[in-house]
């Protein structure tokens, strides 16, 4: 019997899809009006290439455009870049559909509800009070919190001991096929896919693995489940 829901975050209870991309390219818009010696588009495919060699969660990729581009971290440029990302961002930010309705009824009926998340602390509670969440969680787990990152089982235990729950009891939702269900996989938890339809490769490997997946098409089918 089931007794706690675990979720991801990203996609899975808020759109993240395409927003890091428009908002990304509002700053370098915002950065090239102020002075960044490029043109838009050219200052976009750079900063990308900073992300993808410094990974998503790093603090500085507007430093290292403006140094790379101009030959010094401008102050002006590098904050009119920083101030608009993030006003862009999170105007853009909006939960999935359902989202608060499942998390009401997992509520209302008893059940113990957790996240599991990749990502920075601070990054994560932000995104959690903002869009009004945080209060639905029994128990939040951030991956920098507890030193270890999904697909990692590790990562599912805690929030299992967390909750005192055990990986029988427990099921996770979350959107991406490698790290929210294969990590599940790996922590003995049964498991849901939502956002994201299972490839003929990942079929083939859950069949290897004798492991069933639950695939939702909206947040509230887990009612028709638990």
């Amino acid at each position: 019997m089931i007794q706690a829901v675990f979720f991801d975050m990203d996609d899975t209870l808020y759109d993240t899809s395409g927003f890091a991309s428009i908002a990304r390219r509002a700053a370098v818009k915002s950065m090239v009006h102020n002075g960044l010696q490029c043109s838009e588009e050219e200052g976009y495919e750079h900063l990308m290439e900073i992300v993808r060699e410094k990974g998503s969660n790093y603090s500085k990729h507007f430093n290292i455009l403006t140094n790379d581009i101009n030959g010094s971290e401008d102050p002006l440029i590098i904050v009119n870049g920083i101030i608009t990302y993030h006003n862009t961002k999170f105007a853009m930010l909006k939960l999935q559909p359902d989202s608060f309705a499942i998390l009401l009824y997992l509520k209302s009926k008893g059940y113990k509800v957790g996240l599991i998340t990749n990502g920075k602390e601070f990054k994560q509670w932000e995104k959690l009070i903002r869009l009004g969440l945080y209060p639905f969680f029994d128990e939040i787990v951030t991956s920098e919190s507890v030193g270890v990152e999904k697909p990692d089982a590790k990562i599912y235990q805690i929030a299992m001991d967390r909750l005192n729950v055990t990986k029988g009891t427990s099921i996770m939702v979350g959107n991406n096929f490698d790290v929210d269900i294969m990590g599940a996989y790996n922590a003995g938890m049964q498991s849901m896919i939502i956002n994201s339809k299972l490839t003929d490769e990942q079929n083939k490997k859950l069949e290897q693995l004798n492991y069933q997946v639950r695939q939702l098409d909206t947040l509230t089918d887990i009612m028709k489940i638990l």
